[in-house]
């Protein structure tokens, strides 16, 4: 290579490395992490909605050291203060006249802090190399500085599923909160499982595929059957190292550990992505035979299999109700409708939002939309908070406002799931949030330009 192409490729990739560090900078949360709760809180007056019980008009709640000490009706937190001695500086009280409390909104299935910016492969991280990587840990590389954790949260969703996507077998998916310094302050639960994303158990028959019909059966049948294979050996490895600890350690088998050991109940569920009628019932039907615990992501066709769902107790994360129909055939609402089908058919659900990264703020619409098709209210709301808790199993921290468990809440003007609602205040572990975020601080940077010119052209007519 001669000198100055030699120069030419350094000069290309010192712009590269430029333009790299500035869509990261450009990508970074400015906004100030709240510091731990140091005195207890008192939202009074408000309507609570503990979703797992029913609303308390006129109610008070109370948090304190990053936990809900109590819920009350007005009549009870009177009597409670009359005996109440509390050590100084005593509880913050908040006015929540007219208001509503609901627990911090769950998104179930997102990339949240692993995709930033789509142009920039650097800061997209929920993609690992390789078909097979059960060992790899989403939680490991969420960024706690991204912009897009801001603008959820200020919508009321506090909490989100963070699942690793590529490949066959890409990884862990984990829990987070959308408050902390680092990934280590915001899990909730650093694994909760592992991801599978199912073969298409259909040849797909179009103009642009080549591949003929009997070769792609064939490959399905060679990536089932290498599924299969993963988690016999993990058993046997698990097995292995039980009875011998000496035995070498495989970090791909020791990440299927929590799937496969022990009693099925108290294992940690597979997150299966499958839609079509044939996947989903491929997929729970495996996962039987191998005794785990199955969840469902996707599940389009998931009423169509609710027998066998319910028969196995198999939960679906809806992915999405802002559609269009899968077939040509469909009810023109078939998206929209799909939560309220799976109510009505009793399989167990939660909604996530269907969107890309920078609009999972969207989740409760999604179950807006379920509700505007069929669903109830209370079950659209348990849809993205209790029932999604359950689903990723944290429900003892998370999904609904119970004394013991995390003080997440939100406090609004009236359903989350509205969008003319706003979200007026928000903790996480009992921390006030800063609801500022890029999209707030633009407003208001431009809300001034239009100040500043209107003065001018004031000044200018005078």
């Amino acid at each position: 290579m001669s000198a100055a192409v030699m120069r030419r490729v350094i000069g290309v990739a010192a712009v590269t490395a430029v333009v790299a560090a500035c869509a990261t900078a450009w990508g970074q949360d400015l906004t100030v992490k709240a510091p731990a709760q140091s005195r207890a809180v008192v939202i009074r007056g408000a309507t609570i909605h503990p979703v797992s019980a029913a609303p308390i008009e006129n109610g008070v709640i109370m948090l304190s050291g990053g936990k809900i000490e109590g819920l009350y009706t007005e009549q009870q937190f009177a009597e409670m203060e009359k005996v109440a001695s509390w050590a100084a500086p005593g509880p913050l009280f908040v006015d929540g006249k007219g208001k509503h409390v609901y627990p911090g909104m769950i998104a179930p299935y997102t990339q949240l802090g692993l995709d930033e910016i789509a142009m920039l492969d650097a800061s997209r991280d929920f993609n690992e190399a390789g078909d097979f990587s059960p060992e790899v840990r989403a939680i490991a590389a969420v960024n706690a500085d991204s912009n897009n954790l801001t603008v959820t949260r200020s919508n009321g969703v506090l909490a989100a599923g963070v699942f690793p996507q590529g490949g066959t077998m890409p990884g862990q998916p984990a829990v987070i909160k959308l408050e902390g310094w680092t990934w280590e302050d915001m899990a909730v639960s650093r694994s909760i499982g592992t991801v599978i994303e199912w073969p298409s158990m259909r040849p797909v028959q179009s103009f642009f595929v080549r591949t003929p019909e009997a070769e792609q059966r064939k490959r399905t049948r060679q990536q089932i059957d290498t599924i299969d294979a993963m988690f016999r050996a993990a058993k046997s490895y698990v097995v292995a190292k039980n009875t011998d600890p000496s035995t070498p350690t495989d970090l791909r088998y020791e990440a299927l550990r929590a799937c496969v050991e022990g009693e099925p109940k108290t294992r940690k569920p597979v997150y299966i992505t499958a839609n079509d009628v044939d996947q989903i019932n491929a997929a729970v039907a495996w996962a039987a035979e191998h005794e785990l615990r199955c969840v469902i992501v996707g599940g389009y066709d998931a009423p169509l299999c609710s027998e066998l769902l319910k028969k196995h107790d198999v939960p679906v994360i809806v992915q999405g109700t802002l559609r269009f129909p899968k077939r040509d055939d469909s009810d023109y609402n078939q998206t929209f409708a799909l939560p309220a089908k799976l109510k009505e058919l009793g399989v167990r659900f939660a909604i996530s939002s269907g969107e890309e990264t920078p609009h999972e703020r969207n989740t409760p619409y999604a179950a807006g939309m379920a509700m505007a098709h069929g669903l109830s209210h209370d079950d659209a709301i348990r849809s993205v908070t209790l029932s999604a808790a359950e689903i990723l199993g944290v429900a003892d921290h998370l999904g609904s406002l119970e004394k013991g468990k995390d003080a997440t809440v939100i406090v609004t003007t009236g359903s989350p799931l509205e969008i003319t609602t706003q979200i007026v205040d928000a903790y996480v572990d009992g921390k006030r949030l800063d609801l500022s975020n890029k999209q707030t601080k633009l407003y208001e940077k431009y809300k001034e330009r239009y100040r500043q010119m209107g003065e001018l052209k004031n000044e200018i007519k005078k």
